[in-house]
């Protein structure tokens, strides 16, 4: 299987957003979760002074852009390319470009680290901490690049399946 690398997608400005949350439904619908590992639209921390007062806001740091990591075959080419919203991948005609080392190390994305973890699909977790905690849940499914796990909880009598942070969950012995 090849390689994920990391892709630029060149998008309306404004609709950062939007085509990463139209992405992310493509690859759910098509079960492209093996292909199409991450859709970021990277944020950084701004102080605005409006009105005399300071205030936190999340700023786009690549206005107009996406990342994506993800395999790239006609498929993923494809899917991504004719996205509401996007123009293009960033590179020369309509060859994408995968961005170096060098550029993901600037930009702040680093290699993914591989996590050893102690359970495995089927096995029975508890959540440690956040909203869910002292949860029961059993594991559907394991994402290794995005480090969380999908369990089943129960919720109003109905079993829902739940993203939870690798360190945030604890397997039953």
């Amino acid at each position: 299987m090849a390689d994920a690398k990391w892709y630029v997608v060149h998008t309306y400005s404004g609709y950062e957003n939007k085509v990463k949350a139209n992405i992310e439904k493509t690859i759910e619908n098509r079960k492209l979760q093996d292909q199409i590992l991450e859709v970021s639209v990277p944020l950084q921390e701004a102080i605005e002074l409006k009105n005399g007062v300071k205030k936190k806001v999340q700023k786009k740091m690549f206005p107009g852009y996406v990342l994506l990591n993800m395999i790239m075959n006609d498929d993923t080419w494809y899917v991504v390319r004719n996205t509401r919203g996007v123009t293009g991948f960033v590179g020369p005609g309509s060859k994408p470009v995968p961005l170096s080392e060098t550029e993901m190390r600037n930009m702040g994305i680093q290699k993914d680290e591989e996590v050893a973890v102690d359970f495995e699909v089927g096995d029975t977790v508890t959540i440690i901490s956040g909203a869910w905690e002292n949860t029961q849940g059993v594991i559907k499914a394991i994402n290794p690049h995005k480090q969380i796990v999908t369990i089943n909880v129960d919720m109003f009598g109905r079993e829902t399946p739940v993203e939870i942070s690798f360190t945030d969950v604890k397997a039953e012995n």
